[in-house]
């Protein structure tokens, strides 16, 4: 077919995807689908959603007939620590307290950057096969993660985590890393401060960080007020919320990622929401549901006072997968729970927490989240065709309610297919099984006596 004299001069297409139902956002932000569309991706970059007839004879590089699937942004994992899969089931059925002491820090203790590396490979492979196209990751040996993001072609938000019982060289290590990456693999990694935690870094360690996080234009990313338990031990002994041990030291001043947030309670929303600097909160319901935690992330009260809530995981130590799907949808269903309310949350709102909300908690709200002209090519295509996802009565529900990750076909960054039809293109994942598999004994050994770090809450 001979290109029109209009598809010429709007020039060749890096891909194009055709026929498909792309999930949009109107002016206020709410959530609709176009059906039979045409996504055009030019530079990494979504130059026009459109009809799959406008692009007919419009030239590219690559096309990708998507007829019967939907073309939804591109999940973002708001909260992980990636390379904990090798992990995945090695503590279960724990209290928190002695899954961190008994368990997880001791083998912690162990960790090589070799091991980090490998860990990542296989939680990168696990999240693009589950439409995870960004993960917010907060772990150790994080250079390792950097390298592995730049060459497997994800997104991400990164930061190296520390404690204070590290000394000074713990933080400054922490921003030696955000400076270093900051930007790389082609502006697909962002950076953060990474303290670990108000119960495992001190006030003096937290000020510095908020001072650091100011002088070098970099946000924070901190476990606070993870669950009930954790805010109770804080008042007895201080007198004051995890989130307002925040507040006085100057945290909430900053761009800063809560992870968890189960124990905010009703003082700290007036503090969140008097916050100078963007704050948003990730939630990760499952590994709440397996600690046994009575309560969860305060969704709804979070939204009334104008907090983004995006959806993660944790480490799959916890939560066993990295499927921000099953995030979604159990979201969801607890809010539904907790609040007494079957009308919140809704698909809908679900959708919103899963593309526009989690990109901003991540500090990407203008780049991802949306497939609008101008925002970086991040999107997914689902096949809704099995029979657990029909007949489709409403589409939003059916994709929170019904389809699952694996009905992810098809991963796009950045324009670049990271999966097409359920094939990954950047890893081989038998042999990161295989290299993850022959570190495993030396890296569970507990039998040295060590942990990297005490949970007394």
């Amino acid at each position: 077919m001979t290109p029109s004299p209009a598809a010429r001069a709007e020039g060749t297409a890096d891909l194009i995807v055709t026929g498909c139902t792309v999930l949009v956002h109107d002016d206020q932000e709410r959530i609709g689908f176009e059906e039979d569309a045409a996504i055009v991706v030019r530079d990494g970059v979504v130059r026009s959603v459109t009809t799959a007839a406008a692009v007919a004879d419009r030239p590219a590089a690559e096309r990708l007939d998507a007829r019967g699937q939907v073309a939804l942004p591109g999940l973002v994992n708001c909260h992980t620590h990636a390379p904990m899969v090798a992990l995945r089931g090695i503590a279960e059925d724990l209290p928190t307290e002695e899954w961190f002491n008994d368990v997880v820090w001791p083998v912690e203790a162990n960790l090589t950057e070799q091991d980090v590396a490998w860990g990542a490979w296989l939680a990168c492979a696990e999240m693009i096969r589950g439409g995870v196209t960004c993960f917010a990751d907060h772990y150790f040996a994080m250079d390792a993660v950097a390298a592995v993001v730049a060459e497997c072609g994800m997104r991400a938000h990164l930061g190296q985590a520390y404690f204070s019982s590290q000394g000074p060289e713990g933080r400054e290590k922490s921003l030696e890393f955000a400076l270093r990456h900051r930007g790389g693999a082609g502006g697909r990694i962002t950076t953060a401060l990474a303290p670990h935690a108000p119960y495992t870094v001190d006030d003096t360690d937290l000020v510095a960080t908020a001072g650091l996080a100011h002088a070098h234009g970099l946000p924070v990313h901190i476990h606070a007020s993870e669950n009930r338990d954790q805010t109770d031990t804080s008042l007895a002994r201080h007198g004051v919320t995890p989130i307002e041990v925040l507040q006085r030291t100057g945290i909430l001043d900053t761009d800063v990622l809560l992870a968890h947030g189960t124990g905010i309670v009703e003082r700290d929303l007036p503090v969140l929401a008097a916050a100078r600097g963007r704050t948003a909160v990730a939630t990760a319901p499952r590994g709440y549901l397996k600690f046994g935690w009575p309560t969860t992330t305060p969704v709804r009260a979070l939204r009334d006072i104008g907090v983004p809530v995006g959806l993660a995981t944790d480490g799959a130590a916890s939560n066993n997968s990295l499927d921000v799907w099953e995030a979604m949808a159990l979201t969801a269903l607890i809010q539904k729970s907790t609040t007494g309310d079957p009308r919140w949350l809704t698909s809908r709102q679900a959708l919103h927490h899963a593309t526009l909300q989690s990109a901003r908690a991540v500090g990407l709200g203008e780049a991802v989240g949306s497939i609008t002209p101008g925002r970086r090519a991040d999107l997914i295509l689902v096949d809704l065709t099995g029979p657990h996802t029909q007949p489709v009565h409403d589409l939003a529900a059916t994709l929170v309610h019904s389809a699952r990750s694996s009905d992810v076909r098809t991963t796009i960054v950045d324009g670049r297919i990271l999966m097409r039809d359920r094939e990954l293109l950047t890893i081989d994942v038998p042999a990161v099984v295989a290299e993850l598999g022959a570190r495993l004994p030396a890296l569970v050994d507990r039998s040295h006596g060590r942990r990297i770090q005490d949970y007394d809450t």
